[in-house]
C-alpha cells in the first residue's frame, strides 16, 4: 500500500477582529491507502481545519497537501473541485441531505450532475442503499428517516464515485449510541473492503475502529498511537502464526 494523502508543514491562519487566529501550526501527516485514520481533539483543537485542508475544502496559509502524489497547491480551484469530486467522499455531522429529494434521489443526484444517464445513476444509487440496509427506504424523504438512516444515506452518497478516500467530520455527532455504533460498524465493513477513511471526532469510541489515532491540541498533533483495530489485527496475526 502507498500513501494516498500527504501533508507537510501545514499552517492555517484566519483573520479576526481581534487579530489573526492560528488554527493549525506546522502539522505533518500521511494517510496510507486502506487505512482508517482517526483524528481526535476537543472543539477548537484544529481537527476540522486539518480535515478541510487534507480534503481540499480549504487552502493552507503555509505548507503542502498532495493526493496520490499531486500537490493541490499547484492546481486551480476548478481542478481542485474536480479532484474532490473524483477522489473524495464526504460525510458530515449534519447529513447535508436535500429535504425535497427522496433517499434514492439524494444518492443519485451527484451521478446525474456528472452527466450519467438518470436510469444508470438511480441503479447505482439503489445498489448502494441496499448495501446500507435501506432498500425499503429508497422513496422516503429525509424527514421520514431516523438520524442513523439519514447518515447511511449520506454515506451511500459519499460512495457514489467510488472515492479513494472518505473524509468524515463528526459522523456520529448527531446520533444516539445505537445508531452511532451501527454507522461505525458500517465504516469498519467498508474499510475491510479496502476503503480509506479519515475520521474527525471527539468521541473516544471511534478510536476502537482505527488503525491509527492522532490527537490534536491547540492546532498541533500532540500524540500518535495505534488504534484498537490495529491492535486486534496484530493479535489475530500473532495467534494465527502460532498455529502454523
Amino acid at each position: 500500500m502507498g500513501i494516498i494523502v500527504e501533508a507537510h508543514g501545514l499552517r492555517k491562519v484566519y483573520p479576526s477582529a481581534a487579530g489573526p487566529v492560528v488554527a493549525l501550526e506546522q502539522v505533518d501527516v500521511a494517510v496510507e491507502e486502506g487505512e482508517f485514520c482517526v483524528i481526535m481533539g476537543v472543539s477548537g483543537s484544529g481537527k476540522t481545519t486539518l480535515l478541510s485542508l487534507l480534503s481540499g475544502l480549504e487552502r493552507p496559509t503555509e505548507g503542502t497537501v498532495a493526493v496520490a502524489g499531486v500537490e493541490m497547491q499547484r492546481l486551480t480551484e476548478s481542478k481542485i473541485t474536480a479532484l474532490r469530486r473524483e477522489k473524495f467522499g464526504f460525510v458530515f455531522q449534519d447529513f447535508h441531505l436535500i429535504g425535497h429529494l427522496t433517499a434514492l434521489e439524494n444518492v443519485s443526484a451527484p451521478f446525474e450532475l456528472a452527466g450519467m444517464p438518470r436510469r444508470a445513476a438511480q441503479q447505482r444509487a439503489r445498489e448502494l442503499l441496499e448495501r446500507m440496509g435501506l432498500g425499503q427506504r429508497t422513496h422516503h424523504f429525509p424527514y421520514q428517516l431516523s438520524g442513523g438512516q439519514k447518515q447511511r444515506v449520506a454515506i451511500a452518497r459519499a460512495l457514489v464515485n467510488r472515492p479513494a478516500v472518505i473524509f468524515a467530520d463528526e459522523p456520529t455527532g448527531n446520533l444516539d449510541r445505537a445508531s452511532a455504533d451501527s454507522v461505525l460498524a458500517l465504516f469498519a465493513e467498508l474499510n475491510r473492503d479496502g476503503q480509506t477513511f479519515v475520521v474527525v471526532t471527539h468521541d473516544p469510541s471511534v478510536a476502537d475502529y482505527g488503525d491509527r489515532v492522532l490527537r490534536m491540541e491547540a492546532g498541533k498533533i500532540i500524540s500518535e498511537s495505534t488504534g484498537a483495530k490495529a491492535g486486534r489485527t496484530g493479535a489475530a496475526k500473532a495467534a494465527g502464526g502460532g498455529h502454523q
